[in-house]
């Protein structure tokens, strides 16, 4: 079967003898125009196909944040991987909203809304499991070797994405997630609204519970650093921790004095989270 999509380069840049670029496209899954960036190591122009890195980037976040200010692109290079970001929700006019910064546009948390209004465009699961990566393969020299990471939002999008679907990933690693959003502020806020207030719906979003129950185990490396602000509100990292202790999962949890939420941090260890997902894609 032949898969065709109609995307516009948005624009390219040329890094590291690779390419850098963002494209734009009408998503079916999401019904509205969405936007993605990928890096096409140089391997990936001698035609070569090249495994991919999906990577979720964090509440208010674009595609274009982690591309600009990760300096992932050297060691992508280097590695031979493609980075895929999708952007964080739907956007435009007529895509609902919401007048915080954790809720609506630019805060999708990669669920499938199934409440009003936020049911007409919120899949961001789906497009990230399924319709981005048809997109990708269809289009680009890439193979389905697929590792997925993020931060933040994007962390717990990363972890549960990668648990739900743990023959499609090689590998999974986040910085900084929400590692237990049934008991934040952000995930209850969001749950709420995206998928109602019947709390048994949630847990299959919670990467805490996913991995308290795992059974088909995705190698995880997480980091976390110890001055970030959400630290003990929000993103709760010994649950997670807890959660694995449970079920024997393969999880690599990294504390790190001084490091708070920003890109400073994730700059700082982007280099091991990629080495660490070339040693399982190339397995």
């Amino acid at each position: 079967m032949t898969i065709d999509y109609l995307i516009e380069n948005v624009s390219v840049n040329k890094s590291f003898g690779g390419w850098q670029k963002q494209y734009s496209h009408h998503s079916k899954t999401l019904n509205c125009t969405m936007r993605f960036a990928i890096y096409l190591p140089p391997q990936a122009s001698n035609g070569k196909k090249v495994p991919v890195l999906y990577w979720l980037s964090g509440l208010t976040c674009s595609d274009e944040n982690f591309m600009q200010k990760a300096g992932a692109l050297r060691i992508a290079a280097e590695l031979g991987i493609a980075i895929v970001a999708p952007d964080t929700s739907p956007r435009g006019e007529g895509v609902a909203d919401d007048e915080g910064y954790d809720l609506g546009q630019g805060a999708g948390f990669y669920v499938n809304a199934t409440q009003a209004p936020w049911n007409r465009h919120y899949h961001m699961y789906d497009y990230v499991v399924n319709e981005l990566p048809e997109l990708i393969e269809a289009t680009f020299p890439v193979s389905q070797q697929r590792s997925i990471s993020g931060h933040s939002m994007g962390g717990h999008g990363a972890l549960t994405i990668a648990m739900l679907n743990p023959e499609r990933y090689s590998s999974m690693s986040a910085f900084s997630p929400i590692n237990n959003p049934m008991k934040c502020p952000w995930g209850q806020k969001a749950f709420t609204a995206y998928l109602g207030k019947d709390q048994s719906t949630w847990r299959n979003h919670d990467a805490s519970e996913l991995m308290r129950q795992a059974t088909q185990f995705v190698p995880a490396k997480v980091d976390q650093g110890l001055s970030d602000d959400f630290l003990s509100e929000q993103l709760k990292p010994e649950v997670l921790e807890a959660a694995a202790k449970v079920s024997n999962y393969p999880l690599e949890l990294n504390l790190h004095e001084g490091y708070d939420h920003s890109y400073y941090f994730i700059s700082s260890f982007i280099e091991e989270h990629l080495r660490f997902h070339a040693n399982h894609l190339n397995k």
